[in-house]
């Protein structure tokens, strides 16, 4: 292959893993944040759909009347169903301590149940999927040659990489309520003991982290495609359990396992495009695999946190 054609190649590959990478590392570290405290957040591919739907339904609504901020309060749209969606598998698992496998299977089938009906509300049965003009992608290094392309990405991908994980990292390690929350999430007994609100907190923790899982959705709905279809978030949400098992709970390794994923997915995706004689589902499928493969290797041995899938109750 020829050099100049094979550093092309390389190029657009770096950039995209970046790019698919994106919804996988929000997800990931909010759903960090909800087991960081204790709460093992199923609901998580149900969160994301429903509000992938929220926020283009709103930016679709919002850009038809004619107003110019529709991407911005469609992506607002998003994480504050994110949220809320969070927050009632925080009253199922924390208020009424039910089991949370079962809660969080629940929210998934709540959430994306909720999301196709009100697809079928607000843009009819059409065969023709709505769409609206995608938040831009954004060249920083636009004069630097070779290299450009890496860095034309959106500004949901910069918040991802350089702010949501050093700040998730802040909160953890450098912050009063981090503490309280590694506390809770590892012996709730001895956070209450020190009059630390097991509740409020592990809510808390259900609430950002549900932000960040709204905003994964809101991602691909009004970044990646700018439109919203059933298969939109393709098991994204289970990927980002079995991630948060292979970073070991730390918001830093989510971005190395982001990058795995987002990388052998990007390259799927070209494979196909060279012509390699193998049934397209073996390409689908690759990146499951190596992810199957890489969280046997890096999760043997993983240290849960503590109180993992335990409802507190106060003695």
């Amino acid at each position: 292959m020829d050099v100049a054609i094979l550093s092309a190649f390389l190029i657009s590959l770096i950039a995209a893993t970046l790019r698919v990478a994106t919804p996988l590392l929000l997800g990931t570290v909010g759903e960090i944040i909800n087991e960081r405290s204790g709460v093992l957040n199923l609901g998580i591919e149900g969160i994301m759909f429903l509000s992938a739907f929220v926020g283009f339904a709103v930016a679709a609504q919002l850009n038809a009347a004619g107003i110019g901020a529709y991407l911005w309060l469609g992506l607002a749209a998003a994480v504050v169903a994110g949220m809320c969606a969070s927050l009632l598998m925080g009253f199922f698992a924390i208020t009424l301590g039910v089991n949370q496998h079962v809660a969080g299977l629940g929210i998934t089938l709540l959430c994306t149940s909720l999301a196709l009906f009100g697809f079928r509300l607000v843009f009819g049965s059409s065969d023709v999927l709505p769409s609206v003009d995608p938040f831009p992608q954004l060249a920083f290094l636009g004069s630097v040659p070779v290299i450009a392309p890496i860095f034309e990405q959106y500004l949901l991908t910069y918040l991802g990489f350089l702010v949501v994980v050093p700040l998730t990292w802040w909160l953890f390690y450098r912050t009063r309520y981090g503490l309280n929350l590694r506390t809770v999430g590892e012996n709730p007994e001895a956070a209450d003991a020190a009059g630390v609100s097991v509740a409020r907190t592990r809510y808390l923790a259900l609430a950002f982290g549900g932000g960040l899982m709204g905003a994964a959705g809101a991602f691909l709905s009004l970044a990646q495609l700018g439109a919203f279809s059933p298969g939109i978030i393709a098991g994204r949400g289970w990927v980002c359990i079995a991630l948060v098992i292979f970073a070991r709970w730390d918001p830093v390794r989510a971005v190395w396992g982001a990058l795995l994923f987002g990388g052998v997915y990007a390259l799927q995706l070209r494979l196909q495009t060279l012509g390699f004689e193998l049934p397209f589902e073996l390409f689908l499928a690759l990146p499951y695999v190596v992810t199957i493969i890489a969280l046997a290797i890096a999760g043997r041995n993983a240290a849960y946190p503590g109180a993992y899938l335990k409802a507190y109750r106060r003695e």
